[in-house]
């Protein structure tokens, strides 16, 4: 049979990538007999954040954040009129749509949404919508898009803090902000805000006490308006891991309201220009 002289002949023999990456027996430990992270944390710290709003002009309000490898950025639009004809409500409507880019993980993700981004925008929605007035927008819909640029662990949480943002950038009434915040139980130790290789994993994870936490925190309220958990948690360090959210939103909350407060200082700026 003849050769196709057109095309380039590839090796008879291929290798996928993923051969070459570090498979679980490989894996380092996630901490070192004297409490420090693989990236130089302790158990309760953060990581260093960076937040800044009013990024995508196209938008009512967007914001963006960083924390290190992990950066997110989210868009708001609206309110705008209910397309779909239904029965007249004098709540608003909020829509949330989570998604990771194609190239924000180890691994290609696809275009179009898979079942854990589908997850997480009902977990987004279920965080945000009891902070929203949405009696303050009757028959009409706020759309929250949110897209994951990079992904090093705690994606939801981050994303949570980041809708946040953004809606407050766009001017939608809220009673207040929600900052998220994830938290990983590893036997006897709770790991604050972890990295893509400290969360939980059901497949690689056999301990009894492993699992993790992820949670949205209204400060001023003082109250949770989400609570999402993952493996199996004993009840005593389930309730550790939620005071450690807490205390740890209140560390954010202050980054938030100086980010929010530098943003209507320049806007009001620009204006008088």
């Amino acid at each position: 049979m003849p050769t196709d002289t057109r095309r380039i002949g590839g090796p008879e023999e291929s290798f996928s990538p993923l051969a070459y990456t570090p498979t679980d027996s490989t894996k380092t430990l996630m901490m070192s007999s004297n409490g420090i992270r693989n990236d130089g944390r302790k158990c309760e710290d953060l990581r260093k954040m960076f937040i800044k709003t009013g990024v995508v002009s196209q938008a009512r309000g967007s914001a963006y954040i960083e924390q290190r490898e992990t950066k997110i950025i989210c868009s708001v639009y609206g309110p705008r009129e209910v397309v779909r004809k239904e029965e007249f409500s004098m709540k608003g409507q909020l829509t949330c749509e989570f998604k990771y880019a194609t190239f924000s993980c180890s691994y290609r993700r696809q275009h179009q949404q898979d079942s854990e981004e589908k997850d997480f925008s009902v977990q987004l929605l279920e965080a945000l919508e009891p902070a929203v007035c949405l009696h303050k927008f009757p028959k009409a819909q706020v759309n929250i898009f949110v897209e994951v640029l990079q992904n090093d662990g705690s994606a939801l949480a981050a994303s949570i803090t980041c809708a946040s943002m953004a809606l407050a950038d766009a001017g939608i009434e809220v009673y207040d902000l929600v900052i998220g915040c994830s938290m990983k139980i590893h036997e006897d130790k709770v790991l604050t805000d972890p990295t893509v290789n400290e969360e939980y994993d059901s497949q690689n994870s056999k301990e009894l006490n492993h699992g993790s936490i992820t949670i949205g925190f209204m400060p001023s309220l003082n109250q949770i308006s989400a609570i999402t958990s993952k493996g199996e948690i004993q009840i005593d360090f389930l309730k550790r891991a939620m005071t450690d959210c807490v205390e740890a939103c209140q560390k954010i909350y202050p980054a938030m309201q100086q980010t929010l407060h530098t943003s209507i200082k320049d806007k009001l700026t620009a204006s008088e220009r």
